[in-house]
C-alpha cells in the first residue's frame, strides 16, 4: 500500500507513528538531566528513536513513570531505520530496601517488641 503513496505522505505517516509510540511509552531513559522515551524494552536491551537520543554509552537510569526500576551500563549496538538499539553490559534492579547479608526465614518476625 505504501508503494502508491507519495514520499511526503509516507514521511508524515512515519512521523505520526513515532510520535504516538513516544507518547504511549511509560518507560524513560535518564542520562543526567536529559530524558528519552524507550520505544521497546527487552531483557538484554532496549530501543530508542534516533532523532531523540544521540549515540549513548555508559551509566543510565531507567524509569517506569516516576518509579526508578533499573540502573544500567549500556552500549549502542545497531541502527535500524529510525531506531537505535542498545544492549546492557550490566543492569541492576533498584529496590526500596537494602540487600540482606543472610537468608531470611519466611516466618521470621517483622519487628522486635520491647519489654517496656
Amino acid at each position: 500500500m505504501t508503494d502508491f503513496l507519495t514520499r511526503d505522505i509516507r514521511e508524515g505517516l512515519e512521523q505520526a507513528r513515532r510520535q504516538t509510540q513516544r507518547r504511549r511509552s511509560r518507560l524513560r531513559l535518564r542520562v543526567g538531566e536529559e530524558s528519552f522515551p524507550i520505544l521497546s524494552f527487552r531483557e538484554d536491551g532496549f530501543t530508542l528513536d534516533v532523532e531523540d537520543a544521540p549515540h549513548l554509552r555508559g551509566c543510565v537510569d531507567i524509569y517506569d513513570g516516576a518509579r526508578h526500576i533499573c540502573q544500567a551500563l549500556i552500549i549502542a549496538t545497531a541502527q535500524e531505520g529510525s531506531r537505535m538499539t542498545y544492549e546492557f553490559k550490566r543492569a541492576t534492579q533498584v529496590t526500596d530496601r537494602p540487600p540482606l547479608d543472610y537468608s531470611r526465614d519466611d516466618d521470621a518476625p517483622v519487628a522486635l517488641l520491647s519489654r517496656d
